[in-house]
């Protein structure tokens, strides 16, 4: 995984992995989640990664867009 930037200095995001059709993400307060292009959606998996990559915003939108729509979580 990759480290979060965080450059707004709030964000539960801690890091992420970018795979071509998903992105997992790791949040500050425990648990790695699995968003793919099957669940919640292509539309959101890409803005995610593109989110993820800027290193801000990604914690907003998952709140905002996302919020339970994953395909899967782990510890």
């Amino acid at each position: 995984m990759q480290r979060y930037a965080n450059l707004s200095g709030r964000a539960g995001v801690v890091a992420y992995a970018i795979g071509p059709d998903s992105i997992e993400i790791r949040f500050r307060h425990g648990g790695t989640y699995r968003y793919t292009h099957a669940k919640p959606g292509r539309v959101q998996v890409e803005a995610m990664k593109r989110l993820a990559r800027a290193g801000r915003g990604l914690t907003t939108y998952i709140s905002q867009s996302v919020r339970d729509a994953y395909e899967s979580r782990r510890e």
